[in-house]
């Protein structure tokens, strides 16, 4: 009886982590503009999925790739452009004061990896750090101011 109990708690649990919104979907699945948008942005790196949400009553396309061994994931419209980017970048790449500002908030954590963000013609610098059990995000902007 424990054992279904402890089962149906997890079902439920995972029923409601669960991103009700993104569905995946298969590449020739897709509206032909978000098809072309795919296939260009994935030029050079894996694919290694597509899937359709919904934000705000807009319907957006997550494409995650792998470039290099780093993750590169983008969102695209139903034109198939790219309105935001994810890239996966060594943390000596970005400007001086965002990785300052980033080992700063990372104190007593580990610093997991380093994203580059792109939307709207505006781009941050997101630590995503570690410590146990636990983990966190920060993002900061090229001056090292934090954002979130």
């Amino acid at each position: 009886m424990k054992f279904l109990c402890l089962l149906t708690v997890f079902a439920i649990g995972s029923a409601l982590a669960a991103d009700p919104k993104e569905i995946k979907v298969k590449t020739k699945d897709l509206p032909p503009a978000v098809q072309k948008g795919v296939e260009r942005e994935s030029k050079g790196a894996t694919l290694k999925g597509v899937s359709k949400e919904v934000e705000n009553g807009k319907t957006l396309y997550e494409v995650e790739t792998v470039v290099n061994g780093k993750t590169r994931d983008l969102m695209l419209d139903e034109s198939g452009a790219v309105v935001l980017s994810e890239e996966e970048v060594p943390l000596a790449s970005i400007p001086p004061a965002a990785k300052a500002a980033i080992e700063k908030e990372a104190k007593g954590w580990k610093i997991k990896k380093v994203e580059v963000l792109k939307k709207d013609g505006t781009t941050t610098y997101e630590g995503h750090l570690g410590k146990m059990m636990k983990s966190r995000e920060v993002v900061v902007d090229a001056d090292g101011k934090v954002q979130k």
